[in-house]
């Protein structure tokens, strides 16, 4: 069939991966020196530099490009879209390297996949992007009409692992029901009806449990006086919220490690934070039992933090009840974005047009 080339821009790293079909050729880890980012205004402008470290790589592993049939980037900061593997578009370029509140080192992934592609005349795609959305209505209903409920979530691991599970279950995932949690940097905690996302807390800066760099759900008035208090920017309020926050926020360091190494020393409050941290993601689980009327057939754990023995012990004693559960820890971004491909390229299921 050919290698696909695989491309996941982070904010200081850009992971490249060859798959020979499903056999990964090999998988490296790009660091950007943070003197070398500082010199780019917007991080659409970082495009050259990260396509010309993708380049280096190939090289260096002796890939032939001419090997390559396909090319996929990690989705970005796009329009609300369903799940599924995008063909790169004009339109979808356009929007990522736009100006706007949502830059992320992830919208690189379509535009320097593009640009790869393009040089040798083969496609180029994105899979299952944060803002894959399949809300029902109700699920987009707040308490404000001005202000919509949105699904912006881990989904390209959501989705990569609930049929990761449906396979070990032994039944397609569009015949299953299952609450699957990415429990990561951030915490995406999403209902799976038949074969779709129908529901999710908004991970990014909104809802749900607080997480190692996130703050998760927060009383909105209080919200309020802070941010009208003088003590911060909006700037530096969003970074409390949205990186700041959760673990980094109560005890310093966002690694589940260190916090386990210190409740093992008996450090009480780490303790109490990080079992409240379980708490709320059971909570949110639970939450999400009522969107599938309670018929769960499974909930799903997967992500860094699916690693920990001891958060995993926590959220099963409170939500064992619900379902059976499967773990699956840690992540495996490159494989998943490839497996869209292939999907496509195998002919279970057609590639999508953004437009």
């Amino acid at each position: 069939m050919g290698l696909i080339l695989a491309i996941n821009p982070g904010s200081t790293t850009t992971k490249v991966a060859v798959f020979d079909g499903r056999e990964s050729l090999f998988v490296e880890v790009i660091a950007h020196a943070a003197s070398e980012l500082a010199q780019y205004e917007r991080i659409a402008d970082q495009y050259v530099l990260r396509r010309d470290a993708v380049l280096r790589c190939l090289e260096q592993h002796s890939i032939d490009p001419a090997r390559i049939v396909a090319v996929v980037g990690r989705g970005g900061m796009l329009r609300p879209v369903p799940s599924g593997t995008f063909r790169v578009s004009a339109r979808m370029l356009e929007e990522l390297a736009a100006p706007g509140p949502r830059e992320h080192a992830s919208n690189l992934g379509a535009i320097v996949a593009h640009e790869i592609a393009s040089r040798v005349g083969i496609p180029a795609y994105i899979v299952d992007p944060v803002c894959v959305d399949e809300f029902e209505p109700l699920a987009r209903i707040s308490g404000l009409p001005e202000i919509e409920r949105r699904s912006l979530s881990h989904a390209l691991n959501l989705k990569a692992t609930a049929r990761r599970a449906a396979a070990d279950l032994g039944q397609p995932y569009e015949a299953l029901n299952l609450i699957v949690v990415h429990m990561g940097g951030g915490i995406s905690v999403s209902p799976h009806r038949r074969g779709r996302m129908v529901d999710v807390n908004q991970a990014l800066d909104g809802t749900g449990p607080f997480s190692p760099e996130r703050a998760g759900g927060l009383p909105v008035g209080d919200v309020l006086r802070l941010a009208f208090s003088g003590r911060y920017t909006y700037q530096q309020l969003f970074r409390r919220i949205a990186g700041q926050g959760g673990l980094v926020a109560h005890l310093g360091t966002n690694d589940a490690i260190e916090v386990e190494r210190r409740i093992a020393a008996g450090d009480e409050h780490a303790r109490l934070i990080y079992e409240a941290m379980a708490y709320q993601i059971a909570k949110e689980i639970g939450a999400m039992a009522t969107v599938l009327c309670g018929q769960v057939d499974a909930i799903v754990l997967t992500g860094g933090l699916a690693h920990s023995e001891m958060l995993c012990g926590w959220i099963r004693e409170r939500v064992g009840w619900i379902a059976r559960i499967l773990i699956y820890p840690g992540q495996d971004e490159m494989r998943a974005m490839v497996e869209g491909v292939l999907r496509v390229l195998e002919g279970k299921e057609p590639a999508r047009e953004y437009v």
